[in-house]
């Protein structure tokens, strides 16, 4: 079983124009953007991971906090693709991120990102006795996104330790100084979040020379694998036996929809960690899912015979660089 965490849930919204205005400061007007399309699903990292999982046959669970009407409109979305959860309700109301994708720059997106409600004490003491008997089930624990206001900084560094012990495999998919105290304890893999800062810490990962020189820091600290995407069609993976570039090799006028890529990379590799595939062969299929995500409106590609198709169009290479 996977277990996921996602301590700030969003309703996601998706709107698709013909263009946007070159500039949007017109003072005394007012600006229409009339959308030929839209679509809205739950969202946040691990509940995207475990909505790909649950639809490719996985067993998992969705783990965190909901607030309010938007809080049921997700939960309802995540039981309707199969996904078991157990989330802690919290006062307030769940946060709706919304996507403006402008046709033929769908791979640059304008994002609006509201914040989410603060963690009671009391809920986050729930949370916590919840995840710590859940986790001795789990044979992967994917802890994903932001961290709220209400939980500690080093938040992902606990769940890590807890999981460990417990005897699970810990996937964070994370940025920030979260990541950087997850990374203390030394899980599995990490997929930085790389969208706000090229940053991984203190170290820039800009370059295929930097992010190869930050993940060879980081597995030298005791993490198992350092996946860090270098463009849109191209992620490094670092681990102790060496450094493998992947790249697919498929062209940007294909994509509608890059939100949910990453974290169909992410579902996509367990997927086939659990068939039995060894970890760069299950980043290959990872990145076969985010390439089939990208390229359709719906956030996730929930065909698996699209990403196989894929696989064609995605070339490992051994590295070194850095």
């Amino acid at each position: 079983m996977i277990l996921t965490v996602t301590l700030n849930p969003t309703l996601d919204k998706f709107y698709w124009v013909d263009e946007l205005p070159l500039c949007l400061d017109q003072p005394e007007e007012a600006i229409l953007i009339r959308s030929e399309r839209s679509l809205m699903s739950a969202g946040g990292k691990g509940i995207n991971v475990s909505t790909f999982l649950a639809c490719h046959g996985a067993e998992t669970i969705a783990l965190g906090f909901l607030a309010g009407h938007t809080g049921q409109i997700v939960l309802q979305d995540l039981l309707a693709h199969g996904v078991t959860a157990n989330f802690v309700w919290i006062p307030g109301e769940t946060r709706t991120n919304v996507t403006v994708i402008a046709r033929g720059r769908e791979y640059h997106p304008l994002l609006i990102h509201e914040e989410g409600p603060p963690v009671p004490e009391e809920a986050l003491r729930i949370f916590l006795r919840k995840y710590e008997r859940m986790v001795r089930c789990a044979e992967y624990v994917v802890l994903g996104g932001a961290v709220p206001s209400g939980c500690p900084p080093d938040c992902y560094r606990t769940l890590v330790r807890i999981a460990r012990t417990a005897g699970a495999r810990v996937v964070v998919h994370a940025g920030g100084e979260p990541l950087v105290r997850a990374i203390e304890e030394g899980p599995f893999l990490v997929k930085p979040d790389v969208r706000a800062e090229l940053q991984l810490g203190d170290m820039p990962v800009s370059t295929a020379q930097q992010i190869v020189r930050a993940g060879k820091k980081v597995v030298g600290q005791g993490v198992g694998a350092c996946l860090i995407s270098h463009h849109v069609t191209g992620d490094i993976l670092v681990t102790g036996d060496g450094v493998w570039e992947l790249e697919a090799r498929v062209p940007l006028s294909t994509f509608k929809n890059l939100v949910g890529a990453d974290d169909a990379l992410v579902g996509g590799l367990l997927v086939a960690l659990l068939r039995g595939e060894e970890l760069v062969e299950a980043a290959r299929y990872g990145m076969a899912a985010a390439m089939a995500s990208a390229e359709v409106e719906e956030k996730l590609c929930l065909d698996e015979s699209a990403i196989r198709r894929e696989l064609a169009h995605v070339v490992v290479r051994r590295g070194g660089a850095g």
